[in-house]
């Protein structure tokens, strides 16, 4: 269970990041990084959904040590591993105009979707059983 631990900090840690990226690019421009950034508001949507995804990870945690529950581990790992790579697709289509029109990235969005999927769902299945 402590991996929702270190995703959440690994998330944190990219919110941060993205904080001062976006604003080196837009308030205190720095040469090459206003421009490094394509897609503003995508960063933004990168930035809300980094927390969002640290706080669902922050709170999984919380939830179950507080009911004594143990969650299953895979679906810990499932929630860490996609709550970071979800954000971090609209944080390279951010920089990349064409992101779309990349197969790669259609591919690693899917698998990325798929595994926050089952570890959100797998998590919510544990909280419900619990509940009954």
């Amino acid at each position: 269970m402590e991996i929702l631990l270190i995703g959440a900090v690994a998330m944190m840690a990219a919110l941060i990041l993205s904080a001062w990226l976006m604003t080196f690019a837009k308030w205190f421009p720095l040469p090459g990084v206003d421009a490094f950034i394509i897609d503003y508001k995508t960063m933004i949507r990168a930035h809300v959904d980094y927390a969002l995804m640290a706080l669902f990870s922050l709170g999984f945690y919380a939830a179950a040590k507080g009911a004594g529950i143990d969650l299953p581990v895979l679906a810990c790992w499932a929630v860490a591993i996609g709550g970071f790579t979800n954000p971090t697709i609209f944080t390279v289509a951010a920089f990349d105009m064409a992101f779309w029109d990349k197969m790669i990235w259609k591919i690693f969005s899917a698998v990325s979707f798929a595994i926050t999927t089952v570890g959100f769902v797998w998590i919510g299945f544990t909280f419900l059983q619990f509940a009954w």
